[in-house]
């Protein structure tokens, strides 16, 4: 029932944003924009989908370096498949594919792989959150929209840079950190306190397994090279809406993105698949790009070339990641549903000493 009641509030989330994001245009005009795409473009921009894939592989494989060695081929199965899964699986339960996937091909527990996640997605909020703010300077203050904008920015810096400083307060004092938690949340429910508190426990125990500083560096380098791309990338497939694609005679207005602009976007669109939506992330993405484009286009362009862009853009990016990881799927000799359905029976192995499947 409670997971029916969620489902139900993310597609109500996610219809909500697909309204906002398309009240002001209609099918035709979309039709119009898509038809004077010119989609050579999407030749680049999916090999910038596919560097960004090796990126955040690479930087998987250095964060879990002081833990084991893991080989490429065995990372990469894990982190396409993974990927995929948190794609097309609700309610983010996909989060859970990767660590439960490398535990399967390392002697890496699914708690500590579990933890690299939680660092990825915190170095990724602040790395993103003080682009943002750098970025924003560089925007008239008198742009309409930016004041949103701006807020959101700082949402970020207090969400991720939060869940830093508590992980940060757990590594220098554990037993404290776990009291803490058993005295505030356990003021309003002891069982969730418990839950917390053992969650704190073994995060912090992984977090003292943090790769050499060597490896910790290339972490860094590939998250810098995983956004500078995907920023590029974006810069890349706008210019798919630049009108030559369009036919003879007919009337088009272009559509441009400078780098510097689609840095911004891509950091707007970063806040606004935060928010909790129906799989695959329609709607909120949509609503982003809009967002994001609004402040540099007028909006007779956003909604035209704006939302085509919005379209092609998540087309490209999920058809990436749900092919990357069919393809890794069949390399590992497993189906969808029974890697879903072997993720389900060892969902509550917190300790990650999962049984190796005989075609794993």
């Amino acid at each position: 029932m409670k997971r029916a009641v969620n489902l139900i509030a993310s597609l109500l989330v996610t219809a909500a944003f697909m309204w906002w994001a398309f009240r002001d245009t209609d099918v035709s005009t979309q039709i119009a924009s898509l038809k004077a795409a010119n989609y050579a473009w999407v030749l680049p921009y999916f090999l910038c989908l596919t560097a960004i894939h090796v990126f955040r592989t690479l930087r998987w494989g250095s964060l879990l370096s002081g833990l084991e060695r893991v080989p490429f081929r065995k990372l990469n199965e894990a982190s396409g498949i993974g990927f995929m899964m948190l794609l097309v699986l609700p309610f983010r339960l996909g989060e859970f594919a990767r660590p439960f996937l490398i535990a399967q091909r390392s002697s890496i527990r699914r708690s500590a792989a579990m933890t690299s996640v939680v660092l990825e997605r915190i170095v990724d909020g602040l790395f993103v959150a003080a682009l943002f703010r750098v970025l924003l300077f560089f925007v008239p203050v008198e742009t309409e929209g930016v004041r949103y904008v701006k807020l959101g920015s700082w949402l970020m810096f207090g969400v991720f840079g939060g869940g830093l400083v508590f992980l940060l307060l757990g590594l220098w004092h554990q037993e404290s950190t776990v009291r803490l938690v058993r005295a505030t949340v356990g003021r309003f429910s002891p069982g969730i306190a418990e839950k917390v508190a053992d969650v704190v426990d073994t995060f912090v125990g992984a977090m003292r397994q943090l790769p050499d500083g060597r490896h910790i560096a290339l972490f860094f380098l590939y998250t810098v090279l995983y956004w500078a791309v995907n920023g590029l990338g974006m810069a890349l497939l706008a210019r798919a809406f630049d009108c030559s694609g369009a036919a003879p005679g007919v009337v088009c207005e272009p559509m441009s993105l400078s780098l510097f602009q689609s840095y911004i976007v891509m950091c707007v669109l970063v806040v606004g698949v935060m928010i909790p939506a129906a799989p695959g992330m329609v709607g909120t993405f949509h609503a982003a790009i809009k967002v994001g484009l609004g402040l540099f286009l007028p909006a007779a362009v956003v909604n035209a070339h704006g939302l085509a862009y919005a379209n092609v853009l998540w087309l490209c990016q999920t058809a990436q990641q749900v092919i990357f990881g069919l393809v890794l799927l069949s390399i590992s000799h497993m189906s969808f549903r029974e890697l879903a359905g072997n993720m389900k029976k060892d969902g509550g192995d917190g300790d990650g000493a999962v049984t190796r499947s005989p075609v794993a």
